[in-house]
C-alpha cells in the first residue's frame, strides 16, 4: 500500500511539472506570435494577427492544475513551509500532538475542499457552464484537475494523520537554517 500511495503523490508532482510546462509552452508560443506580427508590421506595415485563442484562459487553467497537483507530492516531501519558532521549544510529546492537530486540521479542511470541489465538477457538468473566452471550453475540464489535486492532497494528509497517529515519535525538522 506503501507503494501505491508513495507512487500517487509522485505522480501528482510529475502532474504539476506537466502542467508548469504547458504554461510555458502557451506563453511561449503567444510571444513568437507576437515578434512574429511585430516582424510583419515593420517589414509589411501591417501586422498578420497571429493570436493564439484564449491563451490567457488555458494558462489559468494549467496554473490552478498545477498548483492543485502539486499540494500532495511537495506535503508528502516535507516541502511545505514550516514555522519552528515555538515547535523547536517543544518537548517531543508536545511536538507529537501538534504534528497530530495539524494533521487532524490539515485532513479535515482538504477532505471539506475536496468535497466541494468535486461539486462544483458535477454542478458545472450539470448546468452545462462555459468559459467566456474565444474557445469556449466547458468548465467541469479545468475544475476536475483541481479537485482531483485537491483530493490527492485529503488522501496524503488522511496518510500523514495515520501514520502520525499511529508512530511512537514523529521526524523532527532540523534545527538548522538552511540556505
Amino acid at each position: 500500500m506503501r507503494g501505491v500511495l508513495n507512487s500517487l503523490y509522485r505522480l501528482s508532482g510529475i502532474l504539476a511539472s506537466a502542467f508548469i510546462v504547458l504554461i510555458c509552452t502557451t506563453v511561449l508560443i503567444q510571444v513568437a506570435f507576437n515578434l512574429v506580427d511585430k516582424v510583419a508590421q515593420l517589414v509589411t506595415g501591417s501586422a498578420i494577427g497571429f493570436v493564439l485563442p484564449s491563451y490567457a484562459e488555458f494558462a489559468g487553467y494549467f496554473l490552478a492544475a498545477s498548483m492543485s497537483f502539486a499540494l500532495a507530492d511537495t506535503l508528502k516531501s516535507n516541502s511545505h513551509i514550516r514555522v519552528t519558532l515555538i515547535t523547536l521549544k517543544m518537548s517531543d510529546f508536545q511536538f507529537w500532538l501538534s504534528e497530530l492537530f495539524a494533521c487532524l486540521t490539515g485532513t479535515f479542511i482538504s477532505l471539506f475542499f475536496a468535497f466541494w470541489s468535486f461539486n462544483l465538477v458535477y454542478e458545472s457538468f450539470k448546468f452545462g457552464d462555459l468559459s467566456p473566452g474565444i474557445v469556449a471550453v466547458p468548465l467541469w475540464i479545468p475544475q476536475l484537475s483541481m479537485a482531483i489535486g485537491v483530493a490527492t492532497l485529503a488522501i496524503c494528509f488522511i496518510d500523514l494523520l495515520i501514520t502520525t497517529a499511529t508512530s511512537a515519535t514523529t521526524t523532527r525538522p532540523s534545527k538548522e537554517v538552511k540556505g
